[in-house]
């Protein structure tokens, strides 16, 4: 039977969806942001263009176009498209959606697209059950993802797979993606007279930190809410305006100014997982920042990190141990400033420790650098836990015991404070070997100018000095 108010519901369903849902991308040249990927040429473009789609993995922030791509993939596909949530789909309805794959692979030679929004919440056993019919090519998986697909999913998935990563919408595409809604008569507000201030347009693309729903959602709430709101719920009465996101023709016109605008947004809230890949690429970036000789940026992301709610405890360690790694005896002193932070922050909490630890990043960035400290311990390490051992010389042994003199332990050792100058030349390791090698930064020129006096040069070849490997006793410390 005809249902002859299908179209009508279909119409209202419609217009109650919200704008950033409405202003979809219909096709890749209205697609905004991701040129890395999508521009002329560029892989992911020419497997669309080519209807080529092999496994792919979208990875990156909310509201950067994941969703929006894949219903792109949808229209120009040839092959069937299948769409899922990962938070309402189980088991059993994941293997319906394959066997249904399977049997019209067989009987008509299509193949599925199965698009999965928010992968990552699939458990280990709903992704396994996807691995066969993926590496068999019975389907061809899209997964999207804010996590880390390295960490959030199945490794067998992710080895079959094309990664994506999608990056944070620029604010000119946010503001250009922007003036297309007000503009479309069609999905948009085209249809009612508008003015809007060019700052209030910058306001949304700022604080959407490149999320262009959150953009998007921000126009339409200051549409809407000056429409109905202060100077509009008169308007609103009068003529019987709509409740839905598309406002019937009025007058007179609107005028969204940056104070409207500001109140159609909330202050962006920093995305960060204190246990996820934005707690430890800031800090990543904050060591970086620090041993690169940057005090901006690594004020920026002490601010950032404590703005996101990081414990400040945890950045004083990093800070602490950027002291000694990349700064060492090219000023000691780094280190006492170190300490002092860790035990100023232990001490006095937030908020006023963000004083404490930004100067403590500024002397770490401003200070002279040297790892040559860390590079005579990581390879007097190697050699601890690979090496032969070595036995303590005989005459460094303890000798204040009774009968330590029958063994001959001290015999010979002399006593560097009965020499003028305080040093004896004396054998303290029993094999010649130089880990420490200091440079000629800062303090350390100084005492490398000591030792060279003090000891005879030994010649050591640096290159077998291990890379920098950090195996923190707290897990929370992953650099």
């Amino acid at each position: 039977m005809t249902d002859l108010f299908a179209e009508s519901r279909q119409k209202n369903l419609e217009r109650a969806l919200p704008l950033a849902a409405r202003m979809r991308p219909r096709n890749l040249d209205e697609f905004v942001g991701q040129q890395h990927f999508l521009a002329k040429g560029k892989l992911l473009r020419r497997m669309l263009e080519a209807d080529r789609l092999t496994s792919l993995l979208f990875y990156g922030p909310p509201g950067t176009g994941k969703t929006s791509l894949a219903s792109i993939i949808a229209t120009q596909t040839k092959s069937h498209f299948e769409q899922v949530n990962a938070t309402g789909v189980g088991v059993k309805e994941v293997r319906q959606i394959l066997d249904a794959a399977i049997g019209r692979l067989e009987t008509r030679g299509t193949r599925t697209v199965l698009f999965i929004d928010e992968i990552h919440r699939f458990n280990r056993a709903q992704q396994d059950i996807l691995l066969a019919d993926v590496e068999a090519g019975r389907i061809i998986l899209v997964g999207a993802t804010t996590e880390n697909p390295f960490f959030a999913v199945n490794s067998a998935l992710v080895s079959r797979s094309q990664i994506f990563q999608f990056q944070a919408v620029t604010k000119d595409d946010i503001v250009g993606l922007l003036k297309r809604a007000i503009a479309d008569t069609e999905r948009g507000f085209g249809n009612l007279p508008i003015t809007i201030d060019d700052k209030a347009l910058d306001l949304w693309a700022e604080w959407s930190d490149g999320d262009a729903r959150r953009a998007l959602s921000a126009l339409e709430v200051a549409v809407l809410s000056s429409e109905r709101g202060e100077g509009g719920g008169e308007r609103g009465e009068k003529e019987g305006a709509s409740l839905s996101p598309l406002p019937s023709t009025f007058s007179p016109r609107l005028h969204i100014t940056v104070d409207i605008a500001e109140q159609s947004m909330q202050r962006k809230a920093i995305a960060y997982d204190g246990t996820g890949d934005e707690h430890y690429d800031a800090a990543s970036a904050l060591i970086k920042s620090m041993r690169g000789s940057d005090p901006d940026a690594a004020v920026y992301w002490v601010a950032r990190m404590l703005e996101a709610g990081e414990d400040p405890r945890f950045i004083a360690r990093r800070i602490a141990i950027l002291a000694s790694e990349d700064i060492g005896m090219a000023d000691p002193r780094a280190l006492l400033v170190a300490q002092a932070a860790y035990d100023i922050v232990e001490r006095i909490g937030m908020p006023e420790a963000q004083l404490t630890l930004g100067q403590a990043a500024v002397y770490m960035a401003t200070a002279p650098k040297s790892n040559a400290s860390a590079l005579a311990i990581w390879a007097a390490m190697k050699d601890a836990r690979e090496g032969r051992t070595i036995p303590v010389p005989k005459h460094l042994r303890d000798a204040h015991y009774s009968g330590s003199k029958r063994l001959g332990h001290g015999e010979g050792y002399l006593y560097p404070h009965d020499a003028e100058g305080g040093f004896v030349p004396q054998d303290y390791l029993g094999v010649e070997k130089r880990y420490y090698q200091p440079k000629e930064i800062g303090f350390e020129s100084i005492v490398g100018k000591r030792l060279n006096s003090l000891r005879p040069e030994v010649s050591v070849d640096l290159s077998e000095n291990p890379e920098p490997i950090v195996q923190p006793n707290d897990p929370k410390d992953r650099a």
